[in-house]
């Protein structure tokens, strides 16, 4: 066997673990309508590239998500050391404590008490 069809062999592997992985680790993501696909392995680097998308993009939670799948691959897989996840247009995803929902977080305004609505009340 060539060493290119060793390495092609060896990222198909990585792959399926990775995306097996996935479906019975990270259920949730497909529980909340989110999407996940690995789009790049490279066995000599040790690097993945696993894409989240769907419901992921732009959710609240998705830089927790990331955060907890590139250390759980990193730790189930001993040949990857650079596990890169991201979410939606291509970004990294969201580090833990980084604010990027601007002015509203799933569809409540900041601006107004974090309930909704501008305070007026409102009858039965």
């Amino acid at each position: 066997m060539s060493e290119a069809d060793r390495l092609k062999a060896e990222a198909e592997r990585i792959r399926e673990g990775v995306e097996e992985w996935l479906e019975a680790q990270m259920p949730i993501v497909r529980m909340h309508g989110g999407t996940s696909a690995v789009r790049e392995v490279d066995p000599e680097a040790g690097r993945v590239v696993v894409e989240l998308g769907g419901a992921c993009s732009g959710c609240g939670v998705s830089g927790r998500t990331t955060q907890n799948i590139k250390l759980e691959l990193a730790e189930e897989f001993d040949e990857l050391n650079d596990v890169v996840v991201r979410t939606g247009g291509g970004s990294e995803g969201t580090p833990w404590g980084q604010d990027n929902h601007g002015e509203s977080f799933m569809g409540i305004d900041r601006n107004e008490g974090g309930r909704g609505g501008r305070g007026e009340s409102s009858s039965l």
